[in-house]
């Protein structure tokens, strides 16, 4: 019997093609743009976290206590070295740098501005997070006096490549020391913090103008996909500041679950448009057919075929929607990952909040296994009350209108 039943409802399912072949187009056009935001605004969320770990922190750091509320450079790690051979021991690190920095004064002739001097190994740098791809202007020669400076740190002060700015700042003396810097490079990483106060030097020649050994460091940053390494730091080291990413960047987590909350706000909207849709050609098939329900129950046919039939019919239309709404979907998601969604006449306020003025999509798996099963569930919810109708029915009465 059931093999009938199916039967019967795959003809049904395109007994009014253009009706059908709307609802499902309508499907795929609405699912295909649902995940094309859907990519998008997780790819947002993940390049601000991307080239922040790449820029600053990895995703872990490690401090001197009470470093990152004092900025001050007798909260230094001395042993720095030391710890760094210690975790690259750990197998799953991938990656670990030594930085030095020191808040003070930028000045050029006629701007002066707050910002941090960090002292970097631009070979290391690259291994760790490929710096050299976030020079936007110039070089990224450190040698001699060169430097590179934040984009909106070069905007305040006004300067252009081959400038030269003094930076001032206490040295582990307390001594007020300052130092001539030619700008060799600029950088933009949409990292907000870097991007508005950093000028990167060699890091030896910070120890230098600081007085610092190249034991010691202000920050160790780590690089790992490692979710425990950072309770078996904080264990390692409890006289040290070990900070998870999320914990040094509240503002990125919460950008994290703002996308998750879009997300789930354009699901559900999407859902609903589907829900409507397909309860509407559902509805007014049941009601062009309600005469043909009259008699099949009037013959005898029980009620519960006659709902696996309409349940079918629902199912069908809503996964030949899912169908083509995947591969348009798919196709639109590949073309926003390789090429994006080009924002170039916004570029200067996106670029402030630390978003690219090009956004590029990703792509994930559960795109598509959470709309399969919303898509489904929606077609089995829509035939609810168009089955409330049939079972009501009057088998007499409707044979004889």
């Amino acid at each position: 019997m059931y093999k009938l039943i199916i039967k019967m409802a795959w003809k049904n399912s395109f007994l009014r093609l253009p009706r059908t072949l709307l609802v499902i187009t309508m499907i795929a056009v609405s699912m295909s743009m649902m995940l094309g935001i859907q990519g998008l605004y997780d790819g947002m969320a993940k390049s601000m976290v991307e080239k922040s770990k790449r820029s600053d922190s990895g995703d872990i750091s490690i401090y001197a206590k009470d470093y990152r509320v004092q900025k001050d450079l007798r909260y230094r790690i001395k042993n720095a070295t030391k710890i760094e051979k210690e975790i690259l021991k750990i197998p799953s690190v991938e990656a670990i740098r030594l930085r030095i920095k020191a808040d003070g004064l930028a000045s050029t002739a006629r701007k002066s501005s707050f910002a941090s001097i960090i002292g970097i190994d631009l070979d290391a740098e690259n291994h760790f997070g490929n710096f050299s791809e976030f020079l936007k202007e110039g070089d990224d020669s450190l040698e001699k006096k060169g430097s590179m400076i934040g984009i909106e740190l070069a905007k305040k002060l006004k300067v252009k490549i081959g400038s030269k700015i003094i930076f001032s700042t206490q040295d582990i003396k307390g001594e007020i020391n300052s130092v001539a810097l030619k700008v060799s490079g600029i950088v933009q990483t949409t990292n907000i913090g870097i991007d508005n106060s950093a000028i990167f030097i060699d890091i030896k020649k910070l120890h230098s103008f600081l007085g610092t050994s190249s034991d010691e460091a202000t920050q160790i940053a780590i690089k790992s996909e490692d979710k425990e390494l950072y309770n078996q730091l904080t264990l390692q080291y409890p006289n040290l500041d070990v900070k998870s990413f999320f914990q040094l960047q509240p503002m990125m987590e919460m950008l994290e679950e703002m996308m998750i909350i879009f997300n789930s706000v354009t699901f559900f909207i999407v859902m609903s448009v589907v829900f409507i849709g397909i309860f509407g050609v559902v509805y007014v098939s049941i009601l062009d057919r309600i005469r043909e329900f009259g008699i099949v129950l009037s013959i005898g046919m029980e009620y519960k075929y006659i709902r696996a039939q309409i349940v079918l019919e629902s199912v069908f239309v809503a996964f030949f929607g899912y169908i083509f709404g995947a591969i348009l979907g798919i196709l639109l998601l590949i073309y926003l990952k390789d090429y994006g969604l080009d924002f170039s006449a916004f570029s200067d306020a996106l670029e402030m909040w630390g978003y690219e003025s090009t956004i590029h999509g990703t792509i994930k798996l559960s795109y598509f296994t959470n709309t399969f099963f919303a898509i489904m569930s929606a077609s089995v919810l829509s035939v609810i009350i168009p089955l409330r109708k049939i079972k009501k029915l009057n088998p007499i009465e409707v044979i004889n209108d």
